[in-house]
């Protein structure tokens, strides 16, 4: 029996599964994995020695926690087909917008359930992670769901309400901030500076800054404010981001990635 079976190996999938390996918290041989994808499943074994599953019956049978990792719209029909099979399991689901309600409504109620919400930058051990509060899971089974994503990076819990707003937080500004870094790579650029050292000190920044905000729980505008002298050069930066717009135009990215399309 695998300590955790994964139903789907794409991106986030595979970004937990080698986290977890790298981290030292789980064996490849632990793990048991089946997606639609036979070249995806191949690529993690040779990775970190992740078994190969034939179907999703048998990630079932041969794991004690299932991790649910397909496309939100293919989540109603695998757990209709395996509603009895997840009788008296543990399931953990990263499907987007499919919280403990409406996973609950479709799954035997001595199935376990918890909603969770990670983001890619657990493959460096990065990670945000929102586990939602509302939940199924027994003591011993939280307590390896939050030590699985804690060695992916850092845990937060939610309730089932600010779930949907969290999870967008974390799991859609990761595209945002890459951007941001090409950006202020692009500047240095056009001024000379070779590409590949312009991304990592811009890479490097943005993760120091984020560490200052996180361990400090200093107010980013004091920090802001820290850093710029008056009339120096970092003023000069701030004035011209502001005239660009960055504040609401980032505000107004939560607010696209956030509301459903009319």
């Amino acid at each position: 029996m695998k300590k955790l079976g994964f139903i789907g190996m794409g991106n986030m999938a595979s970004a937990i599964l080698l986290g977890a390996v790298r981290s030292g918290f789980l064996k490849g041989e632990e793990t048991v994995a089946y997606d639609l994808n036979g070249f995806k499943l191949d690529s993690m074994n040779k990775a970190c020695g992740m078994a190969r599953a034939a179907s999703t019956e048998e990630v079932i049978a041969d794991s004690e926690i299932v991790l649910l990792a397909v496309k939100p719209k293919a989540v109603e029909n695998i757990l209709a087909e395996q509603r009895e099979r997840l009788k008296g399991k543990t399931l953990l689901s990263i499907a987007a917008g499919w919280q403990y309600s409406r996973l609950r409504r479709l799954l035997d109620t001595s199935t376990h359930i918890c909603a969770i919400m990670p983001n890619t930058p657990a493959l460096v051990g990065e990670g945000m992670t929102i586990i939602e509060a509302t939940n199924d899971l027994s003591q011993k089974e939280l307590i390896f769901t939050r030590r699985l994503f804690g060695s992916l990076g850092q845990v937060e819990e939610l309730s089932s309400e600010m779930m949907a707003v969290g999870g967008t937080l974390s799991g859609c500004a990761p595209a945002w901030i890459f951007m941001v870094i090409e950006a202020l790579a692009d500047g240095a650029v056009y001024y000379g500076l070779p590409r590949d050292i312009a991304y990592k000190l811009a890479s490097q920044t943005v993760l120091g800054s984020g560490k200052m905000v996180r361990d400090t729980k200093t107010h980013p505008g004091k920090l802001k404010d820290d850093v710029c002298s008056p009339g120096g050069i970092t003023i000069r930066g701030v004035k011209a981001l502001e005239a660009g717009g960055l504040r609401i135009a980032m505000m107004n990215a939560m607010e696209a990635a956030f509301k459903k399309p009319d």
